[in-house]
């Protein structure tokens, strides 16, 4: 049993289920369960679609009594992200937020308030010609928006 879910959590059948679904997630994914992924999984893939930075994750694991450093959450993080479990999203040097939902979709950025939101494929095109030896592997569409003054 992870550790970041309440006594009441781990006594509901609900709870050890949802843990043991997690782990058998990281398992499928290549990744071994240990602990402090599993904290972080507990966190991130609750059946809600949700875009997290590190520090949020970082801010929820404490929260739950999870003794994790940052360190380790940026690790587990990409370490997700490298099996598909995750998509990161990067807005600029130093912002990325990593999203649950891995399915083709786009995002509206509000680089006011820093709110992050999914929208509908929307059709790109035409594309350029990918490099000698390469292939378009995604496209990613961020909409940037700002509060009108």
């Amino acid at each position: 049993m992870a550790f970041p879910m309440t006594d009441d959590e781990t006594q509901h059948p609900d709870g050890r289920a949802r843990a043991a679904a997690v782990a058998e997630r990281l398992l499928a994914a290549g990744l071994r369960p240990t602990r402090q992924r599993l904290a972080i999984a507990e966190i991130l893939f609750d059946g809600v679609p949700k875009h997290v930075s590190a520090e949020s994750v970082y801010a929820a694991a404490r929260q739950r009594g999870a003794p994790l450093s940052l360190a380790t959450v940026y690790n587990a993080l990409n370490q997700f992200t490298e099996v598909g479990l995750l998509r990161e999203l990067v807005f600029e040097p130093g912002r990325s937020y990593f999203d649950t939902n891995t399915e083709i979709h786009h995002h509206i950025y509000n680089e006011t308030t820093g709110d992050l939101d999914d929208i509908a494929p929307v059709q790109v095109g035409p594309l350029p010609t990918a490099p000698p030896g390469t292939r378009i592997s995604r496209i990613d569409v961020i909409v940037r928006v700002v509060k009108e003054e």
